[in-house]
């Protein structure tokens, strides 16, 4: 188990393998592909790695470790103190205080002098963050009006909630995995919450620093519709910790640039998320006809992955009502906060039962359900940039398993489906829009049988050649041999 107290003294001992290396993320880092495969690919190579990550229940207390494939993963818990997750909790909403409140009154000690001293201290806070918690409380009850001020205080309350995960819960986290961390050749973090830490590693311990960042992350789901000026705090954040930072590690071209002109670190390296390289299977797999109960001629289109806004999911459950798809299956394998929504959708008359949701499979057993698609679809939507910029795992996935994609025509996206040697190893489309994403998908369900193993054929061979986690490797340990002092 991980505990303050073995942190603390394993920091002060410090490791004794050399080339040491230390990743953090804020993630259990169970089914993180990108971080497991990068780690284990270090740890081949020779590195001591281990992987700073949290518990998968982010309430626990104690921590606890694993070995896997040849690296360590010690699981780090975010110790909140109990003030801070009274203020936490204002700032979320109000439904949210009562049970914070009810943790905090009962909570070890608090009959004591001290407990009645901080008691009163957040009585007193609770009396202050009235002119914060009343116009939040009035838009909980459901009242939500046209006026400016309103949308304004509740604006407000989302930026100070952003300032508040950061200062409150983040960063004790990023002081505690650092801690846990220890002395390092390289500190390596994995998107922005794991760079703090690593940064702090670096300040308290020495080593160089590597940021690992997989999105344009101030534009990312919920920070994309913060107010300016709160995306301006996390975007000074990601400045202040990057700035002792020895190298850059990010996931395509496009962002490899934006982030070198904002962060201007001495190196800047590509490592798409693709998964290892594979052999052609002698028969193609039918798992997800066989879990669907389909035929081996129906027609049959794939999501895998989060069922998330920006995701296209309505877009691409709109395509199947289109004329042409009739006959067409669109299986949704994996879960999340749209999943109810998805499945009224699901049951509209038009679509016939043709919509299945199915659960999430585990990693390794991925890539033979992604095969038994005839196309597999990512129609991500453009409405923040983050999305724009995308080269989602289930791209790489999907042309591993020898599927062609349907998605959206963004850059990065067409350089790869449309502009491939092998290609085109798909369509692209305006994923805005369901007739336009039901033409794409017509356009390879069409094809004549011997035109459609070509096609599957040529996307298996891209993955092969240029998109396996084989072909990123060189750029990474070029990275790692210049971090630990050799050609930097």
């Amino acid at each position: 188990m991980t505990t303050l107290a073995g942190v603390e003294a394993r920091a002060a001992t410090g490791p004794t393998r050399g080339s040491r290396v230390v990743m953090y993320v804020l993630n259990d880092c169970r089914t993180d592909v990108r971080v497991l495969r990068e780690a284990k690919t270090l740890a081949d190579a020779g590195f001591d790695v281990t992987v700073v990550a949290r518990p998968t229940d982010i309430t626990a207390t104690v921590g606890d470790s694993e070995q896997r494939d040849g690296f360590r993963i010690e699981r780090v818990p975010i110790s909140i103190r109990p003030a801070r997750q009274l203020i936490l909790a204002l700032l979320r909403s109000p439904g949210h205080l009562s049970p914070a409140v009810t943790t905090w009154l009962r909570r070890p000690g608090g009959g004591s002098a001290r407990g009645r001293l901080e008691s009163a201290m957040v009585a007193a806070l609770a009396v202050l963050s009235i002119p914060i918690t009343l116009p939040l409380f009035v838009l909980a009850m459901g009242f939500r009006p046209a006026a400016r001020r309103s949308a304004t205080l509740a604006g407000l309350a989302r930026g100070l909630g952003v300032v508040a995960r950061w200062r409150l819960s983040y960063l004790a986290w990023a002081r505690s995995a650092a801690l846990a961390g220890g002395r390092a050749e390289v500190h390596h973090g994995h998107d922005l919450r794991g760079l703090a830490a690593a940064c702090l590693a670096q300040r308290q311990f020495g080593g160089r620093l590597v940021y690992d960042s997989h999105e344009y992350f101030t534009e990312t789901g919920g920070m994309a519709r913060q107010q300016r000026w709160a995306k301006r705090y996390v975007a000074r954040l990601e400045r202040r910790f990057a700035g002792g930072g020895d190298a850059l590690v990010t996931v395509n071209a496009t962002l490899a640039s934006l982030l070198k002109e904002r962060l201007r670190l001495p190196r800047t390296v590509v490592v798409r998320n693709c998964p290892p390289r594979q052999e052609p299977a002698a028969e193609r797999p039918e798992r997800l006809r066989s879990a669907l109960g389909l035929a081996a001629g129906d027609p049959l289109v794939l999501y895998h992955g989060g069922f998330l806004a920006d995701r296209g999911l309505p877009e691409a459950i709109g395509a199947m009502a289109e004329p042409g798809l009739e006959t067409a299956h669109l299986a949704l394998l994996g879960w999340g906060e749209e999943e109810d929504r998805l499945r009224r959708l699901a049951e509209a008359p038009a679509l016939a039962g043709r919509v299945h949701l199915l659960p999430a499979v585990p990693p390794a057993e991925l890539l033979e359900w992604v095969a038994s698609a005839d196309v597999s679809i990512m129609v991500n939507q453009p409405r923040t940039l983050n999305e724009r910029l995308s080269t989602p795992n289930k791209l790489f996935e999907s042309l591993a398993a020898g599927v062609p994609v349907v998605s959206s025509d963004f850059p990065e996206r067409r350089r790869i489906v449309i502009d491939d040697p092998d290609g085109p190893l798909g369509a692209v489309c305006d994923p805005t829009d369901p007739t336009a994403i039901a033409d794409a998908l017509r356009s390879i369900l069409g094809l004549e049988p011997a035109a459609a193993a070509d096609l599957r054929a040529r996307c298996a061979r891209a993955a092969r050649e240029r998109y396996s986690w084989e072909s990123q490797v060189p750029a990474l340990l070029a990275t790692y041999r210049a971090a630990t002092g050799r050609d930097w």
